[in-house]
Protein backbone atom coordinates (compact mmCIF):
# COMPACT_ATOMS: atom_id res chain seq x y z
CA UNK A 1 0.00 0.00 0.00
CA UNK A 2 2.78 2.44 0.91
CA UNK A 3 4.59 1.67 -2.33
CA UNK A 4 1.41 2.30 -4.34
CA UNK A 5 0.80 5.64 -2.63
CA UNK A 6 4.40 6.69 -3.15
CA UNK A 7 4.09 5.83 -6.84
CA UNK A 8 0.98 8.01 -7.12
CA UNK A 9 2.74 10.90 -5.42
CA UNK A 10 5.68 10.59 -7.81
CA UNK A 11 3.24 10.79 -10.72
CA UNK A 12 1.76 13.97 -9.29
CA UNK A 13 5.16 15.54 -8.80
CA UNK A 14 6.20 14.69 -12.34
CA UNK A 15 2.94 16.08 -13.76
CA UNK A 16 1.63 12.82 -15.19
CA UNK A 17 -1.45 12.22 -13.07
CA UNK A 18 -3.92 14.52 -14.78
CA UNK A 19 -5.29 12.52 -17.70
CA UNK A 20 -8.47 14.15 -19.05
CA UNK A 21 -11.82 12.42 -18.64
CA UNK A 22 -13.74 12.36 -21.90
CA UNK A 23 -17.43 11.70 -22.34
CA UNK A 24 -18.34 9.61 -25.37
CA UNK A 25 -22.05 10.44 -25.71
CA UNK A 26 -23.18 13.08 -28.22
CA UNK A 27 -24.09 16.54 -26.99
CA UNK A 28 -27.77 17.16 -26.36
CA UNK A 29 -29.68 20.37 -25.71
CA UNK A 30 -32.42 20.11 -23.10
CA UNK A 31 -35.06 22.85 -23.20
CA UNK A 32 -38.21 23.49 -21.24
CA UNK A 33 -36.66 22.31 -17.99
CA UNK A 34 -37.62 23.40 -14.51
CA UNK A 35 -35.40 24.09 -11.51
CA UNK A 36 -36.26 21.76 -8.63
CA UNK A 37 -35.94 23.06 -5.09
CA UNK A 38 -33.80 20.48 -3.29
CA UNK A 39 -31.77 20.79 -0.09
CA UNK A 40 -28.44 19.65 -1.67
CA UNK A 41 -28.63 22.31 -4.42
CA UNK A 42 -25.93 24.96 -4.44
CA UNK A 43 -24.60 27.51 -6.86
CA UNK A 44 -22.91 25.14 -9.30
CA UNK A 45 -24.86 21.90 -8.77
CA UNK A 46 -28.64 21.53 -8.85
CA UNK A 47 -31.63 19.36 -9.72
CA UNK A 48 -33.60 19.96 -12.91
CA UNK A 49 -36.74 18.34 -14.27
CA UNK A 50 -37.13 17.85 -18.05
CA UNK A 51 -40.22 16.10 -19.45
CA UNK A 52 -40.87 14.47 -16.10
CA UNK A 53 -37.29 13.18 -15.72
CA UNK A 54 -35.14 14.46 -12.88
CA UNK A 55 -31.43 15.18 -13.40
CA UNK A 56 -28.58 16.62 -11.35
CA UNK A 57 -26.22 18.88 -13.30
CA UNK A 58 -22.83 20.27 -12.28
CA UNK A 59 -21.49 23.32 -14.12
CA UNK A 60 -18.26 22.96 -16.06
CA UNK A 61 -15.18 25.00 -15.10
CA UNK A 62 -16.55 26.88 -12.07
CA UNK A 63 -16.70 26.20 -8.34
CA UNK A 64 -19.20 27.93 -6.05
CA UNK A 65 -18.62 27.80 -2.28
CA UNK A 66 -20.31 25.13 -0.22
CA UNK A 67 -23.48 25.91 1.72
CA UNK A 68 -22.65 23.55 4.60
CA UNK A 69 -19.56 23.03 6.75
CA UNK A 70 -20.00 19.25 6.55
CA UNK A 71 -16.79 18.89 4.57
CA UNK A 72 -14.61 21.17 6.64
CA UNK A 73 -11.40 20.78 4.62
CA UNK A 74 -13.09 21.82 1.39
CA UNK A 75 -14.86 24.78 2.99
CA UNK A 76 -11.63 26.01 4.60
CA UNK A 77 -9.82 25.75 1.26
CA UNK A 78 -12.55 27.82 -0.41
CA UNK A 79 -12.41 30.40 2.40
CA UNK A 80 -8.64 30.68 1.98
CA UNK A 81 -9.02 31.18 -1.77
CA UNK A 82 -11.42 34.12 -1.30
CA UNK A 83 -9.49 35.44 1.69
CA UNK A 84 -12.50 35.26 4.02
CA UNK A 85 -13.64 33.34 7.10
CA UNK A 86 -15.45 30.01 6.97
CA UNK A 87 -18.71 31.67 8.02
CA UNK A 88 -18.32 34.27 5.28
CA UNK A 89 -17.60 31.72 2.55
CA UNK A 90 -20.68 29.72 3.61
CA UNK A 91 -22.69 32.93 3.27
CA UNK A 92 -21.28 33.38 -0.24
CA UNK A 93 -22.33 29.80 -0.98
CA UNK A 94 -25.90 30.59 0.07
CA UNK A 95 -25.92 33.71 -2.10
CA UNK A 96 -24.63 31.67 -5.05
CA UNK A 97 -27.39 29.11 -4.49
CA UNK A 98 -29.99 31.89 -4.43
CA UNK A 99 -28.48 33.52 -7.54
CA UNK A 100 -28.71 30.25 -9.50
CA UNK A 101 -32.25 29.61 -8.36
CA UNK A 102 -33.32 33.10 -9.46
CA UNK A 103 -31.65 32.75 -12.85
CA UNK A 104 -33.31 29.39 -13.46
CA UNK A 105 -36.83 30.48 -12.57
CA UNK A 106 -36.92 31.93 -16.08
CA UNK A 107 -36.43 29.84 -19.22
CA UNK A 108 -33.03 28.19 -19.67
CA UNK A 109 -31.50 25.30 -21.49
CA UNK A 110 -28.85 22.74 -20.69
CA UNK A 111 -26.07 21.38 -22.90
CA UNK A 112 -24.56 18.07 -21.77
CA UNK A 113 -22.75 15.06 -23.18
CA UNK A 114 -23.60 13.08 -20.03
CA UNK A 115 -20.09 13.19 -18.58
CA UNK A 116 -20.18 11.84 -15.04
CA UNK A 117 -19.57 14.54 -12.42
CA UNK A 118 -19.38 12.29 -9.37
CA UNK A 119 -20.94 13.64 -6.20
CA UNK A 120 -22.45 12.14 -3.05
CA UNK A 121 -26.02 11.64 -4.26
CA UNK A 122 -27.39 8.23 -5.14
CA UNK A 123 -28.60 9.82 -8.37
CA UNK A 124 -25.92 10.20 -11.03
CA UNK A 125 -24.74 13.75 -11.62
CA UNK A 126 -23.63 15.09 -15.01
CA UNK A 127 -21.45 18.00 -16.11
CA UNK A 128 -23.23 20.63 -18.19
CA UNK A 129 -23.28 24.16 -19.55
CA UNK A 130 -26.42 26.11 -18.65
CA UNK A 131 -27.59 29.03 -20.75
CA UNK A 132 -30.00 31.51 -19.17
CA UNK A 133 -31.80 34.37 -20.89
CA UNK A 134 -28.94 36.68 -20.00
CA UNK A 135 -25.94 34.49 -20.68
CA UNK A 136 -23.89 31.54 -19.45
CA UNK A 137 -24.70 30.72 -15.80
CA UNK A 138 -21.13 29.76 -14.88
CA UNK A 139 -19.73 33.01 -16.26
CA UNK A 140 -22.36 35.04 -14.40
CA UNK A 141 -21.53 33.34 -11.09
CA UNK A 142 -17.82 34.06 -11.52
CA UNK A 143 -18.33 37.67 -12.60
CA UNK A 144 -20.47 38.36 -9.55
CA UNK A 145 -17.93 36.88 -7.13
CA UNK A 146 -20.16 33.91 -6.32
CA UNK A 147 -17.86 31.27 -7.82
CA UNK A 148 -14.28 30.91 -8.99
CA UNK A 149 -12.83 29.69 -12.24
CA UNK A 150 -11.86 26.18 -11.31
CA UNK A 151 -9.68 23.70 -13.22
CA UNK A 152 -10.91 20.13 -13.08
CA UNK A 153 -10.21 16.78 -14.69
CA UNK A 154 -13.49 17.02 -16.63
CA UNK A 155 -13.10 17.77 -20.31
CA UNK A 156 -16.11 18.56 -22.50
CA UNK A 157 -16.17 16.49 -25.67
CA UNK A 158 -15.52 18.57 -28.77
CA UNK A 159 -14.46 21.81 -27.10
CA UNK A 160 -12.46 23.52 -29.84
CA UNK A 161 -11.81 26.86 -28.16
CA UNK A 162 -10.86 25.85 -24.65
CA UNK A 163 -8.24 28.56 -24.44
CA UNK A 164 -10.76 31.32 -25.13
CA UNK A 165 -13.28 30.13 -22.55
CA UNK A 166 -10.69 29.62 -19.82
CA UNK A 167 -9.18 33.02 -20.52
CA UNK A 168 -12.63 34.58 -20.34
CA UNK A 169 -13.41 33.00 -16.96
CA UNK A 170 -10.10 34.20 -15.52
CA UNK A 171 -10.84 37.70 -16.84
CA UNK A 172 -14.29 37.67 -15.22
CA UNK A 173 -12.85 36.48 -11.91
CA UNK A 174 -10.25 39.27 -11.92
CA UNK A 175 -13.00 41.78 -12.70
CA UNK A 176 -15.05 40.52 -9.73
CA UNK A 177 -12.02 40.72 -7.46
CA UNK A 178 -11.20 44.23 -8.65
CA UNK A 179 -14.78 45.41 -8.09
CA UNK A 180 -14.92 43.60 -4.72
CA UNK A 181 -18.24 41.91 -5.34
CA UNK A 182 -19.58 38.72 -3.80
CA UNK A 183 -16.93 36.74 -1.96
CA UNK A 184 -14.25 39.22 -2.94
CA UNK A 185 -16.06 41.98 -1.06
CA UNK A 186 -17.01 40.03 2.06
CA UNK A 187 -14.38 41.75 4.22
CA UNK A 188 -15.66 45.17 3.18
CA UNK A 189 -19.35 44.45 3.69
CA UNK A 190 -19.89 44.19 -0.07
CA UNK A 191 -20.83 40.53 -0.09
CA UNK A 192 -24.19 41.28 -1.70
CA UNK A 193 -22.73 43.67 -4.28
CA UNK A 194 -23.03 42.63 -7.92
CA UNK A 195 -20.90 43.23 -11.01
CA UNK A 196 -20.83 46.69 -12.54
CA UNK A 197 -21.68 46.67 -16.25
CA UNK A 198 -21.68 42.85 -16.39
CA UNK A 199 -19.87 41.53 -19.43
CA UNK A 200 -21.32 38.03 -19.12
CA UNK A 201 -24.94 39.20 -19.33
CA UNK A 202 -25.14 39.82 -23.04
CA UNK A 203 -27.41 36.96 -24.00
CA UNK A 204 -24.56 35.39 -25.96
CA UNK A 205 -24.76 31.64 -26.29
CA UNK A 206 -21.27 30.56 -25.25
CA UNK A 207 -21.94 27.00 -26.37
CA UNK A 208 -22.41 28.11 -29.95
CA UNK A 209 -19.23 30.16 -29.71
CA UNK A 210 -17.05 27.36 -28.41
CA UNK A 211 -18.62 24.18 -29.82
CA UNK A 212 -20.12 25.29 -33.11
CA UNK A 213 -22.99 22.76 -33.01
CA UNK A 214 -25.01 22.01 -36.10
CA UNK A 215 -27.87 24.49 -36.35
CA UNK A 216 -28.56 27.69 -34.46
CA UNK A 217 -30.10 27.87 -31.00
CA UNK A 218 -31.59 31.26 -30.12
CA UNK A 219 -30.51 32.85 -26.87
CA UNK A 220 -34.19 33.30 -26.00
CA UNK A 221 -35.10 29.63 -25.55
CA UNK A 222 -38.52 28.37 -26.56
CA UNK A 223 -40.90 27.42 -23.76
CA UNK A 224 -41.57 23.97 -25.18
CA UNK A 225 -39.40 21.00 -24.31
CA UNK A 226 -36.98 19.93 -26.99
CA UNK A 227 -33.96 17.66 -27.07
CA UNK A 228 -31.40 18.32 -29.80
CA UNK A 229 -28.33 16.23 -30.53
CA UNK A 230 -25.14 17.88 -31.78
CA UNK A 231 -22.17 16.31 -33.48
CA UNK A 232 -18.94 16.88 -31.58
CA UNK A 233 -16.30 19.10 -33.15
CA UNK A 234 -12.63 18.01 -33.36
CA UNK A 235 -10.82 17.88 -30.05
CA UNK A 236 -8.21 20.56 -29.36
CA UNK A 237 -4.61 19.70 -30.02
CA UNK A 238 -1.82 20.18 -27.50
CA UNK A 239 -0.47 22.98 -29.67
CA UNK A 240 -3.67 25.03 -29.48
CA UNK A 241 -4.63 24.31 -25.86
CA UNK A 242 -2.69 26.36 -23.28
CA UNK A 243 -1.19 24.72 -20.22
CA UNK A 244 -3.50 26.85 -18.07
CA UNK A 245 -6.57 24.93 -19.23
CA UNK A 246 -7.67 22.05 -16.95
CA UNK A 247 -7.62 19.23 -19.50
CA UNK A 248 -3.95 19.70 -20.27
CA UNK A 249 -2.77 20.96 -16.90
CA UNK A 250 0.18 19.34 -15.13
CA UNK A 251 -0.51 19.40 -11.44
CA UNK A 252 2.25 21.07 -9.44
CA UNK A 253 2.38 19.33 -6.08
CA UNK A 254 3.94 22.41 -4.48
CA UNK A 255 1.11 24.79 -5.47
CA UNK A 256 -1.93 22.54 -5.94
CA UNK A 257 -4.91 23.19 -3.69
CA UNK A 258 -6.26 20.60 -1.27
CA UNK A 259 -9.25 19.97 -3.54
CA UNK A 260 -7.08 19.45 -6.63
CA UNK A 261 -4.94 16.90 -4.80
CA UNK A 262 -7.99 15.07 -3.47
CA UNK A 263 -9.37 14.79 -7.02
CA UNK A 264 -6.38 12.72 -8.16
CA UNK A 265 -7.36 9.03 -8.20
CA UNK A 266 -5.95 7.26 -5.16
CA UNK A 267 -5.28 10.45 -3.20
CA UNK A 268 -7.83 11.06 -0.47
CA UNK A 269 -8.16 13.86 2.11
CA UNK A 270 -5.61 12.43 4.54
CA UNK A 271 -2.86 11.94 1.93
CA UNK A 272 -3.60 15.34 0.39
CA UNK A 273 -3.19 16.98 3.79
CA UNK A 274 0.14 15.21 4.37
CA UNK A 275 1.37 16.39 0.96
CA UNK A 276 0.55 19.99 1.81
CA UNK A 277 2.16 19.74 5.26
CA UNK A 278 5.37 18.30 3.79
CA UNK A 279 5.79 20.92 1.06
CA UNK A 280 7.90 22.10 -0.64
CA UNK A 281 9.21 19.13 -2.65
CA UNK A 282 12.31 19.58 -4.77
CA UNK A 283 12.31 16.14 -6.37
CA UNK A 284 10.55 12.78 -6.30
CA UNK A 285 13.13 11.61 -3.74
CA UNK A 286 11.66 14.09 -1.24
CA UNK A 287 8.49 11.99 -1.15
CA UNK A 288 10.33 9.35 0.86
CA UNK A 289 10.56 11.57 3.91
Amino acid sequence: MKRTKRWLLILILSGLATAPCLASAPWVTLQGGHYLIKRPNDGDSFHVSVEGHEYIFRLYFVDAPETSAEFRDRVEEQATYFGVTVDQVLQVGELAKQFTREKLTDSFFVRTCWEDAGGRSRMQRFYAFVQTRTGDLGEQLVENGLARAHPATAKPEGLTSAAAEWKNLIKLERKAKREKVGGWGANEERITARAQQPESEKGIDSFDKFFHPAGEMPAQAAATTRVTTHAAAPLPSEETTPSAFPAQTKLDVNTASLTELENVPGIGPSIAERIIEARPFKSADDLQR
